[in-house]
């Protein structure tokens, strides 16, 4: 194993503690205030993060022990919602931190962690074709995301994000356009995400060693359809 493998294994590993500890000081602190841990894990960045913990820390496993890499399809799903998360909070949300905000945590979760899959798959794209019907999936969280969060608001008393609150001026009406708008972003970066990982591969351009956890393209045949 070289050394430059091990040093991005130890790299990803890092970066996967990082958020794990960002997400940690989040709960502690939510579980001493009233928004308490169901509120906690009802939210998209929380729920966003967890799993792009898991993709690295596999990633980083495969890396340094040798074993499978992440499939492709995982590595678009995780990237997708965490650009999603990244973007969505720096243009609509940035502005609603309060005195509770742990900074250094929150620009881990709504910073750190998108940059680092957006440029994954950017520097690392996927050495095979993704077809446009198996990227389609990556919407179904979403949307059973925002299913869950209206039906589960009026019983807790409680939504996410203000742009899902229908007690808020506009009512449904305004729920139900931020929810197409948001819809409509997350099939837009879906679109460019596999346009992008295609054009690479049709140019020969593709990194050497996949992305995140991929050792070489005899590992992607074996782990992608």
């Amino acid at each position: 194993m070289s050394i430059s493998t091990r040093l991005e294994g130890s790299v990803k590993a890092g970066l996967a503690l990082l958020a794990v500890a960002a997400l940690a000081a989040t709960l502690n602190r939510a579980t001493h205030t009233d928004e308490g841990a169901a509120n906690w894990i009802s939210y998209f960045t929380n729920l966003s993060n967890l799993f792009g913990v898991a993709v690295l820390l596999t990633g980083a496993v495969a890396l340094l022990w040798g074993t499978r890499p992440v499939p492709d399809l995982v590595r678009g799903a995780a990237t997708l919602y965490l650009v999603i998360t990244g973007a969505v909070y720096w243009s609509l949300l940035a502005g609603t931190i309060d005195a509770n905000t742990i900074i250094w945590a929150n620009d881990v979760v709504h910073g750190v962690m998108p940059a680092v899959f957006l440029a994954d798959w950017l520097l690392r794209p996927p050495l095979r074709r993704i077809p446009w019907t198996k990227a389609l999936p990556w919407l179904a969280f979403p949307l059973l995301y925002l299913a869950y969060s209206l039906l589960r608001g009026p019983s807790a008393g409680w939504y996410p994000y203000d742009f899902l609150d229908p007690r808020n001026p506009g009512g449904y009406g305004h729920v139900a356009t931020w929810s197409v708008i948001i819809t409509l972003a997350f099939s837009v970066v879906a679109s460019l995400l596999v346009l992008y990982a295609n054009a690479r591969r049709k140019s020969g351009t593709t990194g050497g060693t996949g992305g995140i956890g991929e050792r070489d393209g005899r590992d992607q045949e074996l782990t992608v359809a």
